[in-house]
């Protein structure tokens, strides 16, 4: 089993990225490659065509397929003003409460976290617009969510000057009171650089290229972007598909859970949060086209490459492209830690992670020469060599001075 401790290093304040490269493109990327230790390139996010597909190869090579988790970030964040004492107020919209809640009929129901002191049924708050005005929408506390286990709270949606009904879909509210869901560590790191960032900012770079504007679940989306999405421009798209690279979605809105630290000695242990995904029959197909050249390194077999850890996570959730096929949507609380065998993910694309979460344990199960071979239970040393992997290629990250977190750099790992 994998100790959580062994997830941790120590990162300088200065290379937590407060915002994001610009271009998109011009981020830095990490290449690594599982099948030898040795072998390390220090590129940009623009120079993927040519990484993934050398020009004088691109003839002898099969199609590669990259998927993307094409999910839309909700403007989530809200501020506000307690009534009855005049408190400030931070929150995050989760997403709608059950229509089954002997409340429902009085109105929108939401789930959401709340910063504040002595919250309790019958608190009213007043709901601050983008600009800090008074939006007119106010949220009345009604019982802690999930037995209050999750630290979350149902709360009714009022207004005196809108016309709320029980079937309105929160991200249009959103879009009036909504702020963009930047994750805490990036507010903290520039109010101590005393930097100044305009929400307007954050709301067009906090969202991939790609992400959807259909969602076919009313009122849900995702809390947090999807961040190894937000290095693409239009532009590297294009080359990418002039390469010979095909690119296809799946989706996973993204929670709270996604980041979360572990907090149990061993990583197994850990309650992994549930999260909704979906992979559409043409992302199904693709796969299967992708792999029908064999075995893992075979020459005629192409290449499922992941955009980011949900990406991965969302294929690898379905057992095979016939469930994908039949299935389509479902629940994931998939945790993937070293010694897991990949079934669909050959390569993944992904930024540098949180220490001693699970989306570290996943980059070392992919760092593995053995994943996706299925040979049988991981042994210690095995283990062992791939957590010190891990920590060798992060270490040449931070001594290297890339980038950290949601707005930063990124690794690419490579058969």
């Amino acid at each position: 089993m994998l100790r959580t401790r062994d997830l941790d290093y120590t990162l300088p304040d200065d290379l937590i990225a407060t915002s994001p490269a610009e271009p998109r493109d011009s981020a830095r990327m990490l290449v690594v490659w599982r099948s030898d230790e040795r072998r390390m390139e220090h590129r940009r996010v623009s120079d993927l065509p040519e990484v993934l597909r050398p020009p004088d190869q691109r003839a002898e090579m099969p199609p590669d397929v990259m998927v993307v988790n094409a999910t839309r970030v909700l403007p989530a964040r809200f501020l506000g003003v307690r009534a009855d004492s005049g408190g400030h107020v931070e929150g995050l919209y989760v997403e709608p409460a059950s229509a089954s809640h002997p409340a429902a009929g009085r109105g929108p129901l939401w789930i959401v976290l709340l910063k504040m002191r002595r919250l309790k049924p019958g608190v009213v708050v007043t709901l601050l617009d983008r600009h800090e005005r008074d939006s007119g929408v106010r949220l009345r506390l009604i019982e802690p969510s999930g037995g209050g286990s999750g630290g979350g709270w149902i709360v009714l949606v009022e207004s005196d000057t809108l016309a709320l009904t029980p079937g309105l879909v929160a991200a249009d509210l959103l879009e009036f009171v909504g702020l963009t869901p930047v994750p805490p560590y990036i507010l903290a790191a520039r109010r101590k650089a005393h930097e100044s960032v305009s929400d307007e900012r954050d709301r067009s770079r906090y969202q991939t290229v790609y992400a959807s504007e259909k969602n076919e679940r009313p009122g849900h989306g995702s809390v947090a972007a999807p961040t190894a999405g937000l290095h693409f421009t239009p532009d590297l798209l294009h080359r990418l598909r002039d390469a010979g690279v095909r690119q296809h979605d799946v989706t996973l809105d993204v929670g709270l859970g996604t980041f979360k630290p572990v907090e149990s000695e061993f990583v197994e242990q850990h309650p992994m949060h549930v999260e909704w995904c979906s992979v559409p029959p043409a992302t199904a197909s693709a796969s299967a086209d992708a792999h029908a050249g064999g075995r893992p390194g075979s020459a005629a077999r192409g290449r499922v490459l992941a955009i980011g850890t949900t990406a991965a996570r969302t294929l690898e959730s379905f057992a095979d492209v016939d469930e994908m096929l039949r299935v389509r949507c479902k629940e994931t609380n998939l945790l993937i830690t070293p010694g897991y065998a990949f079934k669909h993910v050959d390569a993944m694309l992904t930024n540098f992670h949180l220490p001693q979460t699970t989306l570290l344990a996943m980059v070392a199960a992919l760092l593995m020469p053995r994943s996706g071979r299925g040979d049988g239970p991981v042994d210690e040393a095995e283990l062992r060599h791939a957590v010190e992997r891990l920590k060798q290629v992060y270490a040449v990250a931070v001594r290297e001075k890339y980038r950290f977190y949601s707005y930063g750099d990124a690794m690419l790992i490579l058969p």
